[in-house]
């Protein structure tokens, strides 16, 4: 386990143009000097995200992927805008440094950002202890809710997107995305998607900016106190709506140490480690902060399992038809369908 922020060697077929990223660069960033040496981060199975280290600055580009990509998705201009507008109010994010749609140099639009320094989490420390688990939790909810109390309109997002029908709109695009990139070796799981759409609510919450893929490897921690958070990544699927889908994304990613097999193959961040808050912990932690009504929760959470099944079956899909050989991606029709099941489980049970 490493509790660093890895980057290691570009895979094949995910190279750079670094001569062409670093001329345009140095035409609109002051100051770099040398020629960077390029690495790639393991984690970001759908975004590519490239270390560049210049002799004097670290920063960290972000492409989307390789091979055919769904049109609303992959927004590299989204990304760059949300974190330079929450910078001044929200300190937990990157600071953003470049941003081109000019595909003519990579055959992509990207954008650059200061590298942040620290711990990026996926297993749990041995030596740390359930204080720390319990104090990192804590911060991590806390962030979350400060993120959705930020007055979006305050800082220039009045028009990132429409908030307005928000749960609707997931609720279709996601299920449509699904029909798009269905693969024979997956079933269809017809009866889940129908049980969302018959049952979102008749009332949205007040709107929120939502990070879509809040999770506790998607942050970096600070180097001298890890239960800190200095910087939130991967704002891809960002989006104005109501806080509630966001929990529900997350929660679909909490997986307890009591959870079933099936549940804790899908480990992805120490959510099940000694000290951190269990679901209806965290449901209670979020109400009492934002005074949100979390009583019947049980839309959200499947709808979090069923975007994560979704997103799953976007990448095996180019894994499926040769356009990624990346092997990680191999198992993930397997994960598609144990997400599925998961669903139906949770629709009959209403268990979070």
């Amino acid at each position: 386990m490493s509790t660093e922020n890895p980057a290691g060697d570009v895979r094949k077929g995910e190279e750079l143009d670094i001569a062409a990223i670093d001329a345009v660069l140095k035409d609109n960033v002051s100051g770099l000097e040398g020629t960077p040496e390029v690495k790639q981060f393991s984690s970001g199975a759908s975004n590519l995200t490239y270390a560049l280290t210049y002799p004097n600055r670290s920063l960290v580009l972000r492409r989307p992927p390789f091979g055919t990509r769904p049109k609303s998705g992959h927004d590299m201009h989204r990304e760059y805008r949300i974190i330079t507008a929450l910078k001044p109010v929200y300190p937990a994010v990157p600071n953003s440094v470049f941003y081109t749609d000019d595909e003519s140099i990579i055959g992509a639009e990207f954008y650059v950002m200061d590298r942040v320094d620290g711990h990026m989490i996926i297993s749990w420390p041995k030596d740390w202890s359930e204080q720390t688990a319990s104090t990192l939790c804590e911060n991590f909810f806390q962030k979350l809710v400060d993120l959705h109390q930020v007055d979006y309109k305050a800082i220039g997002l009045e028009d990132f997107g429409k908030p307005e029908g928000y749960v609707d709109r997931q609720i279709g695009g996601w299920n449509r995305r699904f029909e798009k990139a269905w693969t024979e070796d997956v079933e269809k799981f017809e009866d889940v998607r129908e049980w969302l759409e018959a049952n979102k609510p008749s009332v949205e919450n007040t709107p929120g900016i939502l990070h879509g893929d809040y999770r506790i490897d998607n942050c970096i921690l600070n180097k001298d106190d890890p239960t800190k958070i200095d910087a939130l990544l991967d704002w891809e699927i960002c989006a104005l709506g109501d806080p509630l889908m966001d929990l529900g994304n997350t929660l679909s990613y909490w997986i307890e140490k009591d959870d079933p097999p099936m549940m804790q193959l899908m480990v992805r961040q120490p959510s099940n480690a000694p000290g951190m808050m269990t679901r209806q912990d965290i449901l209670k932690f979020y109400s009492d902060r934002t005074g949100a009504d979390v009583s019947d929760f049980r839309f959200y959470y499947v709808y979090g399992i069923w975007r994560l099944a979704v997103i799953i079956q976007q990448i095996y899909y180019r894994y499926y038809h040769g356009q990624t050989d990346n092997p990680r991606f191999k198992p993930f029709g397997q994960m598609v369908n144990a997400l599925g099941q998961l669903s139906r489980i949770k629709i009959d049970t209403g268990e979070i």
